[in-house]
C-alpha cells in the first residue's frame, strides 16, 4: 500500500470535502502541520470543524482558515495569540467548544482506542458540564465526554519510514500522536522520511498502523513569542 505522497496537495486529494471533521496536532505553533493547512485553505474546502488545542495564530496554523472563513467550528483548549480566533467568536461567526487540555487530549485518544466516551472529574460544577450526563462513583460525580472520532487527522512528525511508523522530536509531540489516532484517514507531514528498518523500534511514538499518507516537507518553525535580552 502506497503511503508517501509528493506533496500535501496530493496527499490530500479525494480527502477533502465540505463540512469534515478534522483533527489537528500541534500546540501553539509547535509541531503543527503548517503544509496539510496551507493546501486545506488552498483547496477552499469550507463549514470545517477542526478539533485542535487552538488555532495558531492570525497568519499561520490554523489562523490562516480562520481568515479565509473555511472554518465553522472549533474544539479547542485555548484561544489566545489569535485576535481573529477571538474576533469571530465573540461576534458570533465562529462556533467554539471550549474543552480542557487533558480532556480534549483524551477524546482524541478514546476514539482512537475504539471508546466512544469516558467519565471525568474534570469540568463538574463548571459552563463544561452543562448538557452532559452526570453520573457518581464512589461519592464522587463525574461527567461523560465523547470520544472525538475525525473525518480527518493531520498531524506533523519529525521523522518516518516509508510505512508510516513515527517519530516525534521533544515537545512537538504534545497532540500530535492522539489527533492521529482519532481520523478515519490520517494524513502526516514530517521532516524526513528514513529507510524502513533504520528506526530503532523502541523510539517509534506511534505506529504506521494509524498512518495512511505521508509527505516530507520543508517547515517554517515560527515562534509565537520570541523573547530575547540585550547581550
Amino acid at each position: 500500500m502506497k503511503k508517501v505522497y509528493g506533496s500535501a496537495a496530493e496527499a490530500l486529494d479525494g480527502v477533502l470535502h465540505d463540512g469534515m471533521t478534522i483533527a489537528a496536532g500541534g500546540f501553539g505553533l509547535c509541531g503543527i502541520p503548517e503544509l496539510l493547512l496551507a493546501a486545506i485553505r488552498d483547496a477552499g474546502t469550507r463549514d470545517l470543524t477542526f478539533a485542535s488545542n487552538n488555532a495558531g495564530v492570525d497568519d499561520f496554523g490554523i489562523g490562516i482558515l480562520l481568515q479565509t472563513r473555511q472554518v465553522k467550528k472549533m474544539i479547542s483548549s485555548y484561544v489566545g495569540e489569535n485576535a481573529e480566533f477571538m474576533r469571530q467568536y465573540l461576534s458570533g461567526e465562529l462556533e467554539l467548544e471550549f474543552n480542557p487540555q487533558g480532556t480534549l487530549a483524551e477524546r482524541m485518544r478514546a476514539a482512537g482506542c475504539g471508546i466512544p466516551g469516558f467519565y471525568t472529574k474534570t469540568g463538574v460544577g463548571t459552563v463544561i458540564a452543562e448538557g452532559k450526563e452526570h453520573k457518581d462513583f464512589d461519592g464522587e460525580t463525574y461527567i461523560l465526554e465523547r470520544g472525538i472520532f475525525a473525518d480527518l487527522s493531520i498531524v506533523k512528525a519529525w521523522k518516518a519510514d516509508p510505512t508510516g511508523n513515527l517519530v516525534f522530536r521533544k515537545t512537538a509531540r504534545n497532540f500530535n500522536p492522539p489527533a492521529a489516532m482519532c481520523g478515519k484517514v490520517c494524513v502526516v507531514e514530517v521532516e524526513e522520511i528514513v529507510p524502513t528498518g533504520s528506526l530503532d523500534a523502541d523510539s517509534i511514538h506511534l505506529p504506521g498502523i494509524y498512518v495512511h499518507r505521508l509527505i516530507q516537507g520543508t517547515h517554517e518553525k515560527r515562534i509565537e513569542q520570541r523573547t530575547t535580552r540585550a547581550a
